[in-house]
């Protein structure tokens, strides 16, 4: 086995399970809700995925913190005392200050280490889009490739991890100042649905929109049809907001449209479903541009 860790944060919303079988760490992030802050491990033992939205149905509201330097420097200091070197694989830069506290650890860390080997990608990446570049980064690793060799892979494809959103209820792109408070009432007055993507600077942006929830759902695959590396053959990660049937819908139709056999599903966690709200669906995959 190789011995170096790759180490990434929960916003990549992998499930305790999916962790486990790529054998990398995940560093929780946190969430608050009514006054109480709560960790989001990816085996959601402080607080279950589904009881998560329906309390933001039932009007509470969720409020999220970046990974702040100590938290990075708690969790890295006994794998480099241990004599692991470790890649850090944050959350984008464009939607979290997590990189950056990840980016001030390195710098701390390696010159009290300076035997050992720290790195950290901006993955620019979100959801299971960064979940799915941290499982291309652990296959490198598998593969027998150097700390190095691995990280410079991720960041010569990270811009290739392709993510489509949509979102059911426009109150949360509206209270993040993803949309205008116009544009979600009419919004939802007419049944329009955002189709929105994670650009090349990290961001969430919108893309487009669709009239009504099966649109916005096919919406999704159509823009994969667009840009997606031999399709047949990717691995595709889908990710939602407690709406599973939806997100099976799209599997469905990635699966009889381009003949894809793996496909994983997974919540799309507290830290990033706090700002998309319950009944978003993603689509993530390797394309040729985002």
């Amino acid at each position: 086995m190789s011995n170096f860790v790759i180490l990434t944060d929960s916003s990549a919303d992998l499930s305790a399970g999916m962790a486990q079988q790529l054998d990398v760490q995940v560093l929780p992030l946190c969430f608050t809700l009514e006054g109480h802050t709560y960790y989001n491990h990816p085996d959601n033992r402080d607080m279950d995925p589904h009881l998560f939205y329906e309390r933001l149905r039932k009007g509470e509201v969720a409020t999220t913190n970046a990974v702040n330097v100590f938290q990075y420097t708690e969790a890295l200091e006994p794998l480099l005392q241990a004599g692991k070197d470790v890649l850090i694989l944050a959350f984008s830069s464009g939607l979290s200050n997590t990189y950056n506290s990840s980016r001030l650890a390195v710098e701390e860390l390696s010159a009290k280490y300076p035997e050992r080997k720290l790195y950290t990608v901006d993955t620019l990446c979100a959801s299971l889009g960064q979940g799915l570049l941290v499982w291309y980064a652990a296959r490198e690793r598998d593969r027998g490739h150097s700390i190095e060799e691995v990280r410079d892979w991720v960041e010569d494809h990270k811009l290739n991890l392709c993510h489509q959103f949509t979102v059911d209820d426009l109150h949360f792109l509206k209270r993040g100042g993803r949309i205008s408070a116009t544009t979600a009432m009419v919004g939802s007055m007419l049944h329009i649905k955002p189709v929105l993507h994670v650009d090349n600077e990290g961001h969430l942006v919108s893309i487009g929109k669709a009239r009504g929830r099966q649109a916005s759902l096919k919406a999704l695959v159509d823009r994969m049809e667009h840009t997606a590396i031999d399709s047949g053959s990717l691995t595709v990660f889908i990710s939602h907001g407690d709406c599973l049937e939806d997100a099976q819908t799209v599997a469905g139709m990635v699966k009889k449209r381009f003949g894809v056999q793996d496909v994983s599903i997974n919540y799309v966690g507290p830290v990033i479903g706090a700002h998309s709200g319950p009944g978003t669906v993603a689509l993530f995959y390797m394309g040729t541009e985002r």
